[in-house]
């Protein structure tokens, strides 16, 4: 019977699939290819972050695949060896009152075109998870689960979580009694006991439903019916 793979080895496993998967790319000659992410669409508190990378050629950091599927420890670490290795990196925000002026999925458009603007050199192609970013000129392809996919965007999803998560503890600090440095902001029953308690602060965004009652935008609404339920 052949022995079973060691958690490591399947994590490096996993790591040179997503690696194998851009090859595709680097046989047309594209050198400069970036991969783009984002956190914090769902949290009802705190910034949307994009992150966007290029990572060299010949990059394969093992344990680098989707940052929800990594430790809080191992993804601090990847984000230090993946900001020493890449060629460029950039990371767009959007803030709580930019999300409620335009909703969740331009802002989230809008910090992923920050996040790519801060490449240099500019990308051939840039590998996007899930969605198309409109008004930028390089090439670009948008995947589903691209993150637990391709190298380069498993990458950016490290650096956008790691920011992000970065600015909640910060945010915490500001608004002491929300646990924002435990749950992010995202709608967990003590958030939302602590937003009961409390009331929202200015991390809060206004058009998402924090509690059962309260109320929120019909387009937030109809766009991400998940996010909003009580």
């Amino acid at each position: 019977m052949a022995k079973l793979a060691t958690p490591r080895s399947k994590r490096k496993k996993r790591t040179r699939q997503l690696i194998r998967a851009e090859q595709v790319y680097r046989d047309r000659a594209i050198q400069w290819l970036a991969g783009v992410d984002e956190a914090g669409v769902g949290p009802l508190a705190g910034p949307v972050v994009a992150g966007a990378v290029m990572m060299p050629v010949d990059s394969k950091l093992d344990d680098v695949f989707d940052s929800k599927g990594i430790s809080e420890k191992k993804r601090e670490a990847l984000a230090i060896a993946i900001r020493e290795q890449a060629v460029s990196f950039g990371i767009g925000i959007a803030r709580p009152r930019e999300i409620d002026r335009v909703n969740i999925y331009q802002a989230t458009l809008r910090a992923m075109r920050r996040a790519v603007s801060r490449l240099a050199p500019a990308p051939e192609l840039v590998l996007v998870d899930a969605r198309r970013i409109p008004h930028i000129e390089m090439e670009q392809e948008a995947h589903v689960k691209g993150d637990a996919r391709f190298y380069q965007i498993a990458c950016a999803s490290i650096l956008a979580k790691t920011t992000r998560d970065a600015l909640m503890k910060r945010l915490d600090k500001r608004y002491p009694g929300y646990g924002f440095a435990d749950h992010k902001g995202y709608p967990t029953k003590e958030h939302r006991e602590a937003i009961r308690e409390l009331g929202p602060c200015g991390a809060h965004r206004k058009s998402f439903r924090w509690l059962p009652e309260s109320k929120v935008d019909d387009q937030t609404l109809e766009m991400f019916p998940d996010l909003v339920k009580s």
